[in-house]
């Protein structure tokens, strides 16, 4: 399985931007993907989730401002993220299959993960 995220950049705060991760290898469709990022000098921590059925998660920290939805016909997780701030300066990873979706919130779960994309926001 591999997993290939994009879509990071330099955005100023109260900017926009969309992540996409692209699965392969895999029946994408079957599994909860999730997305996680990891600030500087800090531990990776949970951003959002989609179970194969389309419940969402998100972090209290996210929440109203970011948004994951998926398309199985293109394997393909996303994640806009609005009225961004530069606290959501981080690198971006996306993750596939925590073995039971209940599980979503556990990085260590999560079976495989796509290289990370870089978000950075400007004051």
């Amino acid at each position: 399985v591999q997993l290939q995220a994009s879509g990071g950049g330099l955005v100023q705060a109260g900017g926009s931007l969309r992540l996409s991760c692209v699965a392969s290898g895999r029946t994408f469709s079957s599994y909860t993907m999730g997305w996680f990022r990891q600030p500087p000098g800090e531990e990776r921590e949970f951003v959002a989730a989609m179970t194969s059925s389309g419940i969402p998660y998100y972090a209290d920290s996210v929440k109203g401002r970011v948004t994951i939805s998926r398309d199985n016909a293109k394997n393909t997780v996303y994640l806009l993220m609005n009225t961004l701030k530069p606290e959501d300066t981080a690198v971006y990873y996306c993750a596939l299959d925590p073995g039971n979706y209940l599980y979503y919130r556990d990085p260590k779960k999560y079976r495989y993960w796509g290289q990370g994309t870089l978000v950075t926001v400007s004051s």
